[in-house]
């Protein structure tokens, strides 16, 4: 028998109790033969709240959590009978596997530990508003962006001089 990757449906919120109240069968009713890796896909996020920078975990799917196991009649029934699952995602009683690109998509955005940054749709030469910090209101000019830190470098114009700036992402704006 192989062993594949499976969905399980969850009450939401209830991911983390969920994946612990399995791991908790797996060991008491001896199926780790059968049940090896059970996973609450996560990913960091950098949240902006009151002018402050915070690195938050995300559940990339909530309601859900994956379950690398070989599936047979006894492992069905620990997984689907433990509390808070309400069910495998498939089509009627059968559950479906996860595609090995869709396992390896969401293994290596889970796996890779580097905080996900803010998605950007800037490019250079394109004029975007100030939008936090002491040039609130300004426009630039995008001269260099720096997805591997977050920033871009742009000048605003200021007292008739290109002043040049580097910020954060999260502190400006496309232009509308």
């Amino acid at each position: 028998m192989e062993k594949d990757w499976y969905v399980i449906h969850t009450y939401s919120g209830y991911e983390n109790k969920v994946k612990a109240n399995l791991e908790r069968r797996v060991a008491s009713m001896g199926m780790e033969d059968k049940i090896f890796r059970i996973m609450v896909p996560m990913e960091e996020e950098l949240e902006v709240k009151d002018g402050k920078k915070k690195l938050v975990k995300k559940k990339v799917f909530p309601g859900y959590v994956l379950v690398e196991m070989i599936l047979t009649d006894d492992s069905w029934y620990v997984v689907r009978n433990t509390p808070g699952v309400t069910g495998f995602v498939g089509s009627g009683s059968k559950p479906i596997p996860l595609l090995d690109h869709e396992v390896r998509m969401i293994l290596g955005r889970d796996l890779s530990g580097v905080p996900e940054l803010p998605r950007v749709n800037f490019s250079v030469g394109q004029e975007v508003l100030v939008r936090e910090g002491p040039f609130e209101g300004f426009s630039g000019k995008i001269e260099e962006i720096y997805p591997d830190r977050g920033k871009v470098r742009l000048t605003v114009s200021m007292f008739g001089r290109d002043t040049p700036l580097e910020l954060d992402f999260t502190q400006v704006s496309e232009l509308e």
